[in-house]
């Protein structure tokens, strides 16, 4: 049984704001038109990364004119704690033929790099027209495996974070914010 925490328990777990609102919407924006230009009305494929992906996915896919396609795929290596277990297991893949599309891989935040890492390899073997990884966080510092997003719209330093899709135990993902999570009460 999950167990529900108050919303005085739920605020407490807030650090502080890593990343405004703002922030992200402008970083967004900025990403659109770069897509934009990248892909120049030739359409894509955007591939979010669940779980955390899904609300950095919507907003891409609002801010991007080119014609786009979505998809998903589950890739996890956290489950209910703050660390990687370090085993990627894909629990949820792709359904389209990869050799038709320029594929653009959203993700969340890249720590370890392992996720990704195995992710990109797999749909590189299925022969994408292109492929570029953009990440909204890239946590360079806690990097195990050679790994790098071709477009990082932030760079955090090795902190637990949380909101705007990004979750402790499948909480705070509703935050409009990235914010430092309290792993200490």
């Amino acid at each position: 049984m999950v167990e529900i925490c108050s919303k005085m328990d739920f605020e407490k777990r807030i650090k502080g704001v890593v990343i405004s609102e703002q922030q992200i919407k402008t970083a967004i924006a900025e990403l659109g038109q770069k897509l934009d230009t990248i892909y120049d009305g030739t359409p894509i494929l955007l591939i979010g990364i669940l779980n955390g992906s899904f609300v950095f996915m919507s907003d891409v896919c609002r801010s991007v004119s080119v014609p786009c396609e979505i998809a998903f795929m589950c890739a996890k290596s956290y489950y209910s704690g703050t660390v990687s277990t370090g085993k990627v297991n894909i629990t949820m893949d792709v359904d389209r033929d990869l050799s038709k599309y320029h594929v653009v891989v959203l993700e969340d935040i890249i720590d370890t790099g392992r996720t990704l890492s195995e992710v990109v390899k797999i749909l590189k073997s299925r022969f994408p027209k292109s492929l570029r990884v953009v990440t909204l966080l890239d946590k360079p510092s806690r990097r195990v495996v050679d790994f790098n997003a071709d477009i990082a719209l932030f760079t955090i330093p090795d902190t637990f974070v949380i909101g705007y899709g990004l979750d402790c135990a499948e909480l705070y993902r509703n935050l409009p914010y990235i914010a430092e999570y309290n792993c200490e009460e």
